[in-house]
């Protein structure tokens, strides 16, 4: 969960390009502003021992300029002592002690300071006069996992979440859906040993029969912990339909 094995044709970038010059060292949440009228957002959580610098290359690239009335926010986690990683800080949104995830892993502390983060920027987007309906979560991994917890308990009525390899813990489903209206992507790789698709399909089932709108369901054939080509694409599609208009 380090880092990605996969990476967007970094070694073409330049990085004395305009676009370049808004990412900044990720200490803090970074903004990749609109290039037109701002009308939808997206709140991009990236996974555990990950930096908004990870994503960078794909989200320039692969989707800035295909959605150029969105407005990218990328949150920074803060570093934590993670199990996982023998008590090493690393950049976590919540403590874990196994991969794939245990039952019984809830670092419940942890997690609602992560979700008050998330839904601090959703509010800030709201203010800014956003509708909810055109704010999107999308998230790796941890900020997946992240991510469907909020999208599932939020008081807004958000556009979506996407989920890449991601899961949901089983202690979050013991909390009543009070959001059980909001679209999903999940997209996971059949290759995946880090989050199996075993939870995948477990976490969709249960989505299936919690969750009134439609829930996607995408596998990429011998996919490991990461992402390709095809899951950008079926992510840009799916975020020009939920973004339009």
């Amino acid at each position: 969960m380090v880092s990605l094995a996969w990476q967007w044709r970094t070694h073409n970038r330049s990085q004395s390009s305009p676009t370049w010059k808004k990412i900044r060292p990720p200490q803090q949440t970074v903004v990749i502003p609109a290039s037109q009228e701002h009308t939808a957002s997206v709140i991009f959580v990236h996974g555990l021992g990950q930096t908004t610098f990870t994503w960078r290359a794909m989200i320039l690239e692969g989707l800035v300029p295909n959605l150029p009335h969105v407005e990218w926010v990328l949150p920074q986690a803060t570093e934590k002592r993670v199990t996982y990683y023998r008590d090493v800080r690393r950049p976590s949104w919540f403590n874990i002690a196994t991969l794939p995830p245990g039952d019984d892993e809830f670092d419940e502390r942890a997690i609602a300071e992560s979700i008050a983060v998330i839904e601090s920027l959703i509010l800030a987007q709201i203010h800014r006069g956003i509708d909810a309906r055109r704010i999107i979560l999308v998230g790796f991994s941890q900020g997946a996992a992240l991510s469907l917890m909020v999208a599932l308990s939020t008081l807004h009525d958000l556009g979506g979440v996407a989920s890449l390899s991601g899961w949901i813990p089983q202690r979050a489903r013991d909390h009543p859906l009070t959001s059980p209206h909001v679209p999903i992507l999940w997209c996971h790789g059949t290759a995946d040993v880090e989050i199996p698709t075993s939870h995948a399909e477990d976490a969709v089932t249960y989505l299936r029969t919690h969750v009134r709108d439609k829930v996607q369901y995408n596998t990429y054939p011998d996919l490991g912990h990461t992402i390709n080509d095809d899951e950008v694409n079926d992510l840009l599609a799916w975020l020009v339909e939920r973004t339009a208009g």
